[in-house]
């Protein structure tokens, strides 16, 4: 690995940062410690701090040369409401909350690059730092972009990155195209007319025309899908009655939904309401229904993704790098920085083996050994896309 010797000298400093990061985790859009961490190390490097968007969002400036070419470079920054069960010095003190998904890591990686680059100035153009809370299931990105992000940081091209336990140290993964899905969230209640559970007739039974909906929905994947693409409507919540021999007013219904392609996702909600009203409406019933579209389809533009393959490659050599790697229907709220600009998401390698586990589980920790490869990739990057030769 082509590690940069200067962020490599660096590395003890990243992992106490990051094991700062970890003891102290904060959840959505109340990232208040971690974002005055990143903003006062920022401020230490030499650079432009501005603070309050999505709340507690930081946004570090660096600028050199003459150019007026700029790119975005984001890390996300909250934890989980999730038990750690870690018993390591670093564990979360924070009882009910952990960094359980890697982003301490990621923030770490993109403060190495932001120290290194603001000491080599080796560049032409503008960086933007993008520190983003609240990825985690309320979409902090698309809160971003909605206070402007663009509009006050202007990028050509934006790039992020995320952990990928499982595979082995000193590897990475990306492809163009979907590289994560969709992911929207719907509740439809059925109101039906309820009653005794001796005498059905009377009523307009909620439970039996929201057990013939659920059975609906799963034809939208098996019959209005196209074969070759993928889709998924999973119900994860069905509430309604108190009593075994009551039939009860209502039913609420939630559940999540996922495709790579935005016309699928199109689709599934116009037929999933198309056949929520056609059901009432033939027994009787009445409804309503929502739907949240909270992460669109995460696609890598394809330009930018072979910048990031070319970086990748300089740095691991062209066997450790997947360029092909299988998408998944895991979401993550980037997306929205690449509707409004085009970019790259790629995966790093968190290590394979005993001890390593997934992401989301109370056992996981990042892997403190790819923190220099990661500030790495982000330099080098920048590096490349404003090269000074290319001014």
């Amino acid at each position: 690995m082509k590690i940069l010797p200067e962020i490599e000298a660096i590395h003890e400093e990243m992992t106490e940062w990051r094991h700062k990061i970890h003891m102290h985790p904060e959840t959505a859009f109340e990232e208040y410690q971690t974002s005055d961490f990143v903003a006062e190390k920022l401020e230490s490097f030499g650079l432009e701090v501005h603070r309050g968007l999505a709340k507690t969002g930081v946004v570090g400036t660096l600028k050199a040369g003459t150019g007026n070419r700029a790119i975005g470079l984001r890390a996300d920054m909250d934890a989980l409401d999730l038990q750690e069960m870690n018993t390591f010095a670093h564990r979360s003190q924070v009882d009910g909350k952990m960094h359980g998904c890697g982003h301490d890591g990621h923030t770490v990686m993109l403060l190495g690059a932001a120290k290194y680059l603001s000491q080599s100035k080796n560049f032409d153009g503008t960086v933007q730092f993008i520190f983003q809370p609240a990825e985690e299931n309320v979409a902090g990105g698309r809160v971003m972009i909605s206070d402007g992000l663009f509009e006050k940081f202007p990028v050509d091209s934006v790039y992020g990155m995320h952990n990928m336990p499982g595979f082995n140290v000193g590897e990475f993964a990306v492809r163009k195209g979907p590289m994560m899905a969709s992911a929207d969230f719907f509740e439809a209640k059925i109101i039906g007319n309820g009653g005794h559970g001796a005498f059905p007739h009377q009523t307009v039974d909620p439970i039996v025309i929201a057990s013939e909906i659920v059975g609906a929905w799963q034809h939208i994947t098996s019959r209005n899908v196209d074969p070759l693409k993928a889709a998924v409507v999973t119900v994860g919540e069905i509430h309604g009655g108190h009593t075994t021999n009551v039939i009860p007013e209502e039913v609420i219904m939630r559940g999540t939904t996922r495709a790579f392609d935005p016309h699928v996702q199109d689709m599934i909600e116009q037929n999933m309401e198309r056949i929520v009203k056609g059901i009432c409406e033939a027994h009787g019933a009445s409804y309503e229904f929502t739907y949240d579209r909270r992460y669109a389809p995460t696609i890598n533009a394809p330009e930018e993704t072979e910048i990031a393959i070319a970086t990748m490659q300089e740095l691991v050599g062209e066997d450790k790098v997947d360029t092909n790697v299988t998408p998944v229907m895991g979401a993550e709220d980037f997306s929205w920085m690449l509707l409004e600009r085009p970019g790259c998401y790629v995966m790093i390698a968190n290590g394979a083996g005993e001890g390593s586990c997934h992401i989301h589980n109370p056992n996981y920790d990042f892997n403190d050994q790819i923190l220099p490869l990661g500030a790495t990739y982000w330099a080098r990057l920048t590096e490349r896309i404003l090269s000074k030769d290319a001014a």
